[in-house]
């Protein structure tokens, strides 16, 4: 609540009219109405006899709050979202930026906003140049991320900046960075605690925590099998790139992954080789698969992980956001004027409509 809400509501909440606050006070009666309405303030040396007069405290009157809690933050995610949906990024921009004035020092809001906005920049961004305004507004919020007491929201700061300064090729900054975070515990803590649930006989927990971690290391065996293939193309090693990219399709199957992660490798493979035929039949199908729904419970690998209903709009959001990068991308200037992508654009707008 604003101050003028809590003025109004303690006021009427001890039976007090406006005269009477304004005589008890010594201002005008006009005054508290425009205190009530938000117009106009009470003098700095009044808010302690105001506090008392309506039985709170300044905290209160003043709305303070120290932080936010994980519930009030995903909230706030949740109105940024909905914002960009329907006025665009900019105007999530400034909801957000508007909150991080008000909680400065909430690292959770910090950290969740930072990714947030990444995320949406690529989806909702305009092609314009407030577009590296934005990402170096974002990447400061990592870097006040990265200062967190909180190990679990500094060491996922640190693991974003890394990212973003190698995407920028500041590898020297993105080593100073890597050399700060701990070295992996020789304790496999997930596993440890799953044991324990198992000898207490707490099967669902402990399935929950195994198939998390499994799918964790999917994700990391994705990115491993990715840096190889780009070593190999680096080293022209073309005939082993393919292998690795083969791999990486092979393992999204074997695991029971989402469609769409078994077309990455090749698509980033064909690309990389400017091969326009086979990216173009691959780009399709890959395009597709993100408006199919990835049922993940229903395999036997992730029958416990706990998911939520994602948003329909998700999927035909990224397919714009792929299309506009190849587009705009001077690695994908092979394609440009392909009549093949632009029968290809069509016949996923019209899927669309």
């Amino acid at each position: 609540m604003k101050i003028n809400e809590i003025i109004r509501e303690r006021r009427l909440a001890k039976g007090f009219t406006q005269e009477q606050i304004a005589n008890y006070l010594g201002v005008s009666a006009p005054a508290v109405n425009k205190w009530e309405k938000g117009t106009s303030y009470p003098d700095i040396i009044l808010l302690p006899a105001l506090a008392r007069l309506l039985d709170t405290d300044l905290n209160t009157l003043l709305s303070f709050q120290d932080d936010l809690s994980e519930k009030e933050v995903a909230l706030f995610m949740n109105e940024v979202s909905e914002t960009m949906d329907k006025n665009g990024f900019e105007a999530g921009y400034l909801l957000a930026t508007e909150k991080l004035k008000e909680y400065p020092t909430c690292d959770l809001l910090v950290s969740n906003l930072a990714m947030l906005l990444d995320g949406a920049l690529m989806l909702y961004g305009s092609k314009n140049k407030s577009n590296e305004m934005y990402r170096e507004k974002i990447e400061s919020l990592y870097y006040r991320a990265a200062q967190s007491e909180d190990a679990t929201i500094r060491e996922q700061a640190q693991a974003c900046l890394i990212s973003k300064l190698m995407g920028k090729q500041d590898y020297e900054q993105a080593q100073e960075i890597l050399n700060t975070l701990p070295k992996t515990s020789p304790v496999d803590r997930e596993q440890a605690q799953a044991n324990i649930y198992i000898a207490q006989g707490d099967l669902e927990k402990a399935a929950k925590l195994i198939e998390e971690k499994l799918l964790s290391a999917t994700n990391e065996i994705h990115a491993a099998l990715m840096t190889l293939m780009e070593i190999a193309l680096k080293e022209e090693r073309m005939d082993d790139a393919e292998y690795i990219a083969d791999v990486d399709k092979q393992a999204a199957q074997v695991f029971d992954l989402w469609e769409y992660n078994s077309y990455v490798a090749h698509s980033q493979l064909y690309e990389a080789t400017k091969n326009r035929i086979k990216f173009l039949k691959i780009l399709l199908p890959m395009l597709k698969s993100l408006t199919k729904k990835w049922d993940i419970n229903k395999s036997p690998l992730y029958r416990h992980i706990q998911t939520k209903e994602i948003d329909k709009t998700f999927g035909p959001k990224l397919q714009k956001a792929i299309i506009q990068s190849i587009n705009a991308d001077e690695e994908t200037e092979f394609l440009k004027d392909s009549p093949e992508l632009h029968e290809l654009i069509k016949e996923i707008d019209i899927e669309q409509k």
